[in-house]
């Protein structure tokens, strides 16, 4: 109560002193409206426009100069050199746009701007001119529209064409399970209500399915370089998003419900640490680690470049932990390590 009778005499107090200045504004004996803009505050807005106009193609400049270092290495994936393209033709276009308008903005600002005895010439309509700036940007932006769905069909087209490896992405706060269909490349049904963790079912594999036998359940991702994969994903409890931005995919995991998403890995793990800028970030964050050791810090230790699957939704508190490791190898070294994996029948069988 006592913090609400203060409050009430802040407000009351600050009510007052807006009062009084205004009644001391009214006192003047001399009162100038400054709210009428003068020739000489026109002119000198007008160079502030200028200013400004610098300042933001300046600041563009840089931030292509020093931050293009950050961005994604080239696409690992097929389909990500045609996501790639899109996103490059988009920012063209928007940059180009963006450059031409802000320059006639800021110099019409400029230009026209108030002056005394000066008359502002204006028109009612134009129908040329509206027909001009409405069918530009209607034929530009339909292009766009039907070439993004154009790519968007081809990168969602899930088949069985291709022999395609089977692999289902699992999702919990906070961590991800990988599960492989196994010998059948088939994956057995599952279900939520059947994890049982005394006997290490995590994922709720139904033990009577056949197919759920063969089935291998791993913490660590193993794709063979050039065979289609298609992902089959599952959330146990809320909202998660696979995210493999090296490969440019994203798939939401919804609780209750199985979302897919397919796609070729093209570079493997041993292929993409040669890559120039894989090289040239690992030197940078190395160098910032070396830094943070000599200091005695934490998670200083050497980085080497790997895949990785993250969670692109803010699932909960930890959600900066959700992330699994890729590998991308061949097929021989992919066949090797999953033959040296226990399958789900013989976890089941150790548990006993």
């Amino acid at each position: 109560m006592t913090t609400l009778l203060i409050l009430i005499v802040l407000v009351l107090v600050a009510i007052a002193i807006w009062q009084m200045t205004k009644i001391f504004e009214l006192s003047k004996l001399k009162t100038v409206d400054s709210q009428v803009a003068t020739d000489k505050d026109n002119k000198y807005n007008g160079y502030l426009l200028f200013a400004f106009l610098i300042f933001i193609y300046g600041i563009t400049i840089f931030s292509f100069y020093k931050y293009t270092k950050v961005l994604l290495p080239e696409a690992a994936s097929a389909h990500g050199g045609d996501y790639d393209y899109l996103l490059l033709v988009s920012f063209i276009i928007i940059f180009f746009v963006q450059t031409i308008t802000q320059a006639l903005l800021h110099y019409f600002g400029f230009k026209y701007r108030g002056e005394k005895g000066k008359k502002a010439l204006f028109f009612a309509d134009n129908d040329r001119l509206e027909f001009i700036w409405t069918i530009i940007p209607v034929i530009v932006l339909a292009g766009l529209i039907l070439w993004g769905l154009y790519t968007w069909t081809n990168i969602m087209d899930i088949n069985d064409e291709d022999d395609p490896l089977i692999v289902e992405l699992y999702a919990q706060q906070f961590n991800w399970t990988a599960r492989y269909g196994g010998a059948d490349n088939v994956l057995g049904g599952a279900n939520v209500r059947m994890i049982d963790i005394d006997k290490a079912n995590v994922l709720g594999l139904d033990e009577s399915d056949p197919n759920a036998s063969d089935d291998v359940i791993v913490k660590e991702l193993h794709l063979p370089v050039g065979r289609k994969v298609n992902f089959k994903m599952r959330s146990q409890d809320v909202l998660h998003s696979a995210y493999m931005p090296h490969f440019r995919a994203q798939m939401n995991c919804v609780p209750g419900m199985t979302t897919e998403f397919s796609f070729t890995p093209t570079i493997t793990t041993v292929e993409m640490r040669m890559n120039p800028d894989i090289v040239d970030k690992v030197k940078r964050t190395n160098k910032i680690r070396a830094e943070r050791a000599a200091n005695g810090e934490d998670n200083s230790d050497p980085w080497e470049f790997d895949y990785i699957l993250l969670c692109n939704k803010i699932c909960g508190k930890s959600h900066y932990n959700m992330q699994m490791k890729i590998i991308v190898e061949s097929e021989e070294d992919y066949n090797a390590w999953m033959e040296s994996q226990q399958t789900f029948s013989q976890t089941m069988a150790s548990m006993q």
